[in-house]
């Protein structure tokens, strides 16, 4: 018997990949939008490496059926958490079939669209793909993955790899999926939905797909402007071909994050789907540089274990920022490396997690991690960090990696001394300021800038014939930017005259900081603040609106009449700004039981939750609250979004701390649905 416990210790704390392979999987699915269920036939095929008695796959929640193994009915085990398959497994080759069933609770979201159509769609990082489809939250074991996926006609379905064949039965059509390559079950994907879609290749011929909303076609070009040229940028840059078969971007609603690099098919939010105006301020191309940047680094080869995470991050931010310069220059790519470069200086005051720990911060995983890779190709070379960079990803293609692996081919390419590299930059939290500033001083935007920093303490009258002589340049605009900054706190008159040149630039983003600074707006300085609800940009827009508003009581009127047609992002920012000031204005409007009704209608579930967060806000704001409001508020805590929901419990936290509001919280618990009751009891508990 100790021999027995000793072997299945043993094996507890191994790994499964020493045991067993898994090579491939093929799937035949069902989605019930109603019933938001998953149920299916999977047919898995696997080697057994060294004999072995348990088997396990991942999978949370689920019911199983007709379990077999080489077609023979299999003793299993349904942990709640796994599925686990009894038998003595010698060497060689395998088949598990089995079908399933499953209602997730996470990593699978149905969306409703003012409950006439549905969107639905995945997300396995930091979800675990286990919770709709038994796979494996190790991402070590990479295999192969084949979805056929059953579905409404009149929706679009889409998964990992070339669509093999799409054929009809009655009211449903079935999407058959293929892949040829291996992948961690993180990227396994779902999107279903109502798409129109255009097609493109890049210059090595692999095809390129990109997806919107019907609603939404006049916003491919800006949204999509930079897509193919960034893809065959990178395959350029980093020197190995795309390593799949096509490649996809597709908008979802209320997305978890900015995006996510599902292998073959990014999907993003939607708060990246822009018209020309809206690009200025809210545009996709960063986002889709790093997830495509993933492709190869996360997808192609994937980090070992989260200590070395910086794998996927750092790359996917350093190639994305390597995108943006050969599309927006230079001076972009340092002020950017500049701006990051100051967060993680002032970071390292309070952050003890260095870079190679698995609880290190999404800063310090995403912009260190992009700034190791910076200080290492400035300080080898060019010619050597691709080519290290180049044979890394062909050695260890379909792989998992450790930051030893990376640092062995840079080992190869040249003698620097990567044991003090990594200690200064990768296992302390320190941030090498002086490295940072010779670097970055090359470009002459970051020495205007890094000459600017230093006369923070210098009187303005010392310094404004320089910060003139800046804004009358043709100097990069976040340089001019950072002289608007400095001047901030100084009194109206002693700096009108740089806020005039600062307007006079043209420039968006330098318009846009003197918007952002000036709170309160001299009458003497009006027409020309008044200017900037000109600008093309909703963001610039919204913050000029608002100041003019509170500035200038007398004339308000006048400032909603010029606007009361904006719309703005597709978040509805202007025009919910909008419906709140003139509620707030007296005798604007001579019926405001319709605005009213507008602005909480915003706030409902027939939007994103980006345009109810806004509505919300400002209803909250400007005390517009009745128990529509209030109720609309609850329903944000029991959201998919972490972030609209963490606003929505803060929110009535902050409202019950008024007896009149908490009373009004408690009359309508009665009439909400048992999870708003759920969690508003805790609430009121609290």
């Amino acid at each position: 018997m100790k021999y027995i416990l000793l072997f299945f210790t043993v094996f507890g704390f191994a790994q499964q990949t020493q045991f067993v392979d898994f090579k491939s999987v093929s799937a035949q699915l069902k989605i019930n939008a109603n019933e938001k269920s998953v149920s299916g036939l999977v047919d898995y095929e696997f080697e057994v490496l060294k004999p072995v008695d348990t088997i396990k796959i991942d999978a949370r929640n689920m019911e199983f059926s007709k379990v077999e193994i080489n077609q023979k009915q299999a003793v299993f085990i349904n942990t709640g958490k796994q599925l686990q398959i009894i038998d003595h497994f010698q060497k060689g080759e395998n088949q598990l079939t089995f079908e399933y069933s499953v209602k997730p609770k996470q990593a699978l979201y149905f969306v409703n669209i003012e409950n006439v159509e549905v969107q639905i769609w995945t997300q396995g990082q930091g979800r675990y793909t286990s919770n709709w489809f038994p796979s494996f939250d190790d991402v070590n074991e990479k295999l192969i993955f084949n979805l056929g996926i059953l579905y409404n006609k009149d929706y679009q379905v889409l998964s990992n790899g070339i669509l093999k064949e799409k054929t009809e039965n009655s009211n449903q059509f079935h999407w058959q999926y293929q892949m040829k390559k291996p992948m961690s079950s993180y990227l396994l994907m779902l999107a279903i939905g109502k798409f129109d879609k255009k097609e493109f290749r890049s210059k090595s011929k692999i095809p390129l797909e990109y997806y919107l909303e019907p609603k939404d076609k006049n916003c491919f070009e800006p949204t999509y402007r930079y897509s193919k040229r960034i893809f065959d940028f990178l395959e350029k840059e980093i020197g190995v071909k795309y390593p799949w078969e096509i490649n996809r971007q597709i908008p979802v609603r209320d997305f978890l994050y900015a995006g996510m690099e599902n292998t073959t098919t990014t999907l993003f939010a939607t708060r990246h789907v822009v018209d020309s105006i809206g690009f200025e301020d809210r545009n996709y191309t960063n986002v889709d540089a790093h997830e495509l940047a993933h492709h190869w680094f996360g997808d192609l080869i994937t980090a070992e274990s989260s200590t070395h995470h910086w794998l996927q991050e750092g790359f996917a931010t350093y190639y994305a920022l390597l995108a943006e310069k050969e599309i927006y220059g230079e001076d972009y790519f340092y002020s950017k490396l500049y701006d990051t470069a100051q967060q993680l200086k002032f970071a390292s005051r309070t952050d003890t997690i260095p870079v190679l720990n698995a609880k290190a911060s999404s800063l310090t995983f995403y912009e260190k991690g992009a700034w190791v890779l910076f200080v290492l190709h400035e300080s080898i070379g060019d010619k050597a960090f691709k080519k290290a960079v180049k044979s890394y990803l062909k050695k260890y293609a379909y792989e998992t990696v450790n930051t030893r692996n990376f640092f062995d081919e840079i080992k190869k390419t040249s003698d620097f001394d990567l044991e003090k590299f990594q200690k200064t930059w990768l296992e302390t939290t320190a941030f090498d300021t002086p490295t940072a500033n010779a670097l970055l001083s090359k470009n002459k935007a970051i020495q205007d800038r890094l000459e600017i920093d230093k006369l923070k303490k210098t009187p303005l009258a010392e310094k404004q014939d320089y910060f003139l002589k800046i804004l009358n340049s043709d100097a990069y605009h976040a340089v001019k930017v950072s002289v608007i900054d400095q001047i901030e706190s100084e009194k109206h008159e002693a700096k009108k005259t740089l806020l005039i040149a600062a307007l006079k630039t043209n420039n968006t983003k330098v318009r846009q900081a003197v918007a952002e600074n000036l709170s309160t707006i001299p009458e003497d300085f009006r027409t020309e603040y008044e200017s900037l609800l000109e600008d093309k940009s909703y963001q610039t827009q919204e913050i000029a609106l608002y100041f003019l508003w509170k500035n200038f009581p007398e004339r308000r009127t006048e400032y909603l009449d010029k606007t009361n047609t904006w719309i703005g992002f597709n978040d509805y920012n202007l025009r919910t700004l909008w419906l709140s000031l003139a509620l707030s204005t007296t005798n604007y409007s001579n019926n405001p039981e319709v605005l009213v009704s507008e602005l909480i209608a915003f706030s409902s579930t027939k939007y994103e939750a980006t345009t109810r967060q806004n509505a919300l806000e400002k209803l909250i704001a400007f005390k517009i609250i009745n128990d529509q409001v209030l109720s609309n508020l609850v329903n944000a805590t029991t959201h998919h979004m972490w972030q609209f929901s963490k606003f929505g419990r803060e929110t009535i936290r902050f409202l019950l701390k008024n007896s009149e509001m908490r009373a009004s919280f408690e009359r309508i618990l009665p009439n909400l649905t048992p999870d708003e009751q759920f969690q508003l009891n805790r609430l009121l508990k609290e």
